[in-house]
């Protein structure tokens, strides 16, 4: 099957980088935020969407940090492992 897009600039393939914080952001971010958010009393719909924006950005920022700073040290999503 063929990738629908690839994005390599300074080797590394942002479409993996992307894919990557996606999908670990979902299987880690999301219980650290649901743990953090038995912390503080959230009342409203409008709270907790808040809280899960408070917190769940910069959890998405570093992993996407990591993920780029693995693609670009072990060459990861460039096809060739």
């Amino acid at each position: 099957m063929q990738p629908v897009e690839r994005a390599e600039v300074e080797g590394i393939d942002y479409g993996w980088v992307m894919q990557t914080t996606f999908v670990v952001t979902i299987l880690v971010g999301a219980p650290i935020v649901a743990a953090l958010s038995t912390l503080v009393t959230l009342d409203t719909w409008g709270a907790r969407a808040a809280f899960a924006v408070r917190v769940g950005a910069p959890i998405w920022f570093l992993t996407a940090v990591a993920a780029a700073i693995y693609a670009k040290r072990t060459g990861a999503g460039d096809g060739t492992r």
